[in-house]
């Protein structure tokens, strides 16, 4: 069983910053045995999109409305994910949510964290 939980969300003035977490736990989980970690976030009557992507290789996929503004960190020994957001604006308020995707018997399973709430206004 894995289980992501997020930290860090909060209000935030345009500009300004906040560095969220995603600590991931479970008994035989690691982040290098996931095919992939993300982050998405979701804002109020829109759908949930991709921010950031990692793949187990490494390779990063960021979202253009946040490239050279968010940046991601991955430390695979404390089982967490770090999302770095800089110059933030009204439209980067949202629910951030954490991901981990593997496959299991040839099928993709995705794990969810329950959100972190990030508002971004003056």
């Amino acid at each position: 069983q894995v289980q992501l939980v997020e930290s860090g969300g909060g209000l935030v003035q345009p500009g300004g910053s906040l560095r969220l977490s995603c600590a991931a736990s479970g008994s035989t989980f690691s982040i290098n045995g996931m095919d992939s970690m993300a982050w998405y976030r979701q804002a109020p009557g829109k759908e949930r999109e991709l921010v950031v992507g990692i793949r187990s290789n490494g390779n990063l996929n960021y979202a253009d409305p946040v490239k050279g503004r968010f940046t991601v960190y991955r430390d695979n020994d404390k089982k967490t994910v770090t999302l770095q957001m800089n110059s933030l604006k009204p439209e980067d308020t949202g629910v951030y949510l954490c991901n981990a995707r593997t496959r299991v018997d040839g099928k993709w399973v995705d794990y969810w964290g329950q959100g972190t709430q990030v508002t971004v206004s003056s």
